[in-house]
């Protein structure tokens, strides 16, 4: 995304007025030590660790995307500025003194140069907000983690209408946050800190070994209770083939010569005898198997309700975690400079120069799950993970950042503890050029990470990800291979779910068996042209076959 340095004359008027009078906002630091002096605030949290429901089977259908009411918090810009940089210090002041610099600068050259300071000033508040998020939380400090707004004047009078008017609450029962939100749940424990390979995580975190554990046992108890279900369905198949085969058993023919009386078993139904006896052998070994999963199910989910409340126990002895807090916002950062990309606009505040975005495709919670809905409709498949011949759909964490990326990114498939029921995290920028494209491009990497996992060492030549790196390598195409895979996978799902051919035939083939459309699109794509009815029918001779 190019970047424009000049600055509006219009906002820069605006500014100036908010900024700089004497008699309504001293300079920093000495009239104003007292809102940027250090405090602590009360911080307080009493909530569960998230649980993954695999009987959900679709998103919800969204019906009311913005509040009726507009909240107040953007009517009073001044005291909105001036609470967003409370509290934080130096750092608060040298982002005012530059913020006047940036604004009165008349030469381009010194504007960018004063932009460049302000990235990282920004983020030094950001973090300041970012370690309040678990506590009594202002306004001003939320809405400047969850949407980068430091100043309402830096909106027009419009965008900061659009903003007011976006849900607050998390209606949905959905793993989907605001960074506010997100920082709360990772001090209070909700969700553990992200993992990185360049962060170094705080290894004396609070909780950390007790929530490790806490992960494994919530996957031994989804893998278990697969198990049970699996066994359970092979047990009632045996069952009614047991009825069949006893009806057939049971079945009498009067006797000719004596009344009252009926014939002897044919040699038919005498047959049926040893087949009796090793259907009833057969269910009292599932049925003693079973009895087993049972015993280890309750094993495991009392050292649950223990880990539980020593998670409980200390969480209320040491309130927010500070030092999960403080590695996550590290990770963050790193995930917003994921999402800009290289040539990307990184600068981290709100403004009207470069908020272009229409009522749907700002990354509001309501307008991210409507995209994700809409994902899952062509691909089916895209949020399910196999496990001990499971399809496990599990909707990942999704991280809303506050910034002008372009696309989305996965963080991680899954995790590293519990690999059954565990949820992936991708991370959507709020203001990108296109909101389907950032939304298609992290279930992109989702989909690409995934199976490169599920192959793990023969990754170049197993499954989804060995047959696309084979094609790619065959036709001797350069760069690198995921981000090539995330561009044709946009292609995919946006026009060769329509029937617009624009892929490779070859590779039309793997994204066909690998990443299957939905089947009503399949009947759809078939009668629209030969290429899709031979993929088709390869469905039919493979289900044949039972070779799916």
């Amino acid at each position: 995304m190019a970047v424009n340095n000049e600055l509006d004359p219009e906002l820069a008027a605006l500014l100036a007025d908010s900024l700089t009078p004497q008699d309504e906002f001293p300079e920093y630091p000495d009239a104003l030590d007292t809102i940027l002096g250090i405090s602590q605030e009360d911080e307080s949290g009493d909530e569960k660790a998230a649980e993954v429901n695999l009987n959900a089977d679709c998103f919800p259908h969204i019906t009311k995307r913005f509040a009726d009411e507009p909240l107040k918090v953007f009517d009073e810009p001044l005291a909105y500025y001036k609470e967003a940089v409370s509290d934080t210090g130096e750092s608060g002041a040298r982002l005012h003194n530059t913020m006047q610099k940036y604004i009165g600068a008349k030469d381009p050259k010194d504007r960018s140069v004063f932009r460049q300071q302000l990235i990282p000033l920004f983020w030094e508040i950001f973090h300041s907000a970012a370690r309040r998020a678990g506590g009594a939380i202002s306004d001003p400090k939320k809405f400047l983690l969850r949407y980068g707004i430091l100043h309402p004047q830096l909106l027009d009078a419009e965008q900061r209408t659009l903003f007011s008017k976006i849900i607050i609450e998390k209606e949905y029962d959905l793993p989907i946050y605001y960074m506010d939100e997100w920082f709360k749940a990772v001090g209070d424990g909700v969700i553990r800190n992200s993992t990185s390979d360049e962060v170094k995580v705080a290894k004396s975190a609070r909780n950390d070994h007790q929530r490790q554990l806490l992960e494994k046992a919530q996957g031994k108890i989804e893998g278990i209770k697969n198990l049970l279900k699996n066994k359970t369905v092979e047990r009632m198949r045996k069952e009614s083939s047991l009825k069949e085969d006893l009806e057939i058993t049971l079945q009498r023919q009067p006797s000719r010569r004596v009344p009252d009386a009926s014939e002897c078993y044919s040699e038919r139904q005498r047959g049926y005898f040893s087949i009796l006896q090793d259907a009833l052998v057969y269910l009292l070994r599932v049925d003693r198997e079973m009895a087993s999963m049972y015993k280890e199910l309750s094993q495991v989910e009392d050292e649950m309700v223990g880990l539980r409340a020593k998670i409980a126990v200390e969480k209320e002895a040491g309130g927010t975690d500070m030092k999960a807090v403080d590695a996550e916002f590290e990770t963050v950062r790193q995930m917003s400079k994921m999402s800009v990309g290289r040539q990307g606009n990184h600068f981290p505040i709100l403004t009207k120069e470069y908020f272009h975005n229409g009522v749907n495709e700002i990354g509001s919670r309501e307008n991210v799950i409507a995209q994700l809905a809409w994902v899952e409709s062509i691909d089916p498949e895209a949020f399910c993970r196999m496990y001990r011949n499971r399809l496990n759909r599990i909707i990942p964490y999704v991280a809303l950042l506050p910034n002008y990326g372009y696309m989305g990114v996965c963080w991680e498939p899954f995790d590293r503890y519990n690999r059954a029921t565990s949820r992936a995290r991708i991370a959507i920028p709020m203001y990108p050029k296109k909101l389907q494209t950032a939304v298609l491009s992290a279930v992109a990497d989702l989909r690409w990470q995934i199976a490169k996992e599920k192959a793990a060492y023969y990754w170049m030549e197993e499954g989804l990800t060995g047959y696309y790196y084979q094609w790619f390598i065959e036709k001797k195409l350069k760069g690198d291979v995921k981000e090539a895979f995330i561009d044709d996978y946009i292609t995919w799902i946006t026009k060769e779910s329509e029937g617009t051919q624009k892929l490779d035939k070859e590779l039309r083939g793997i994204f066909w068996r690998y990443l299957p459309f939905a089947q009503p699109i399949k009947e759809k794509l078939k009668t629209r042209s030969s290429a899709y009815q031979e993929l088709y029918q390869r469905d039919v001779n493979r289900a044949m076959s039972d070779g799916y």
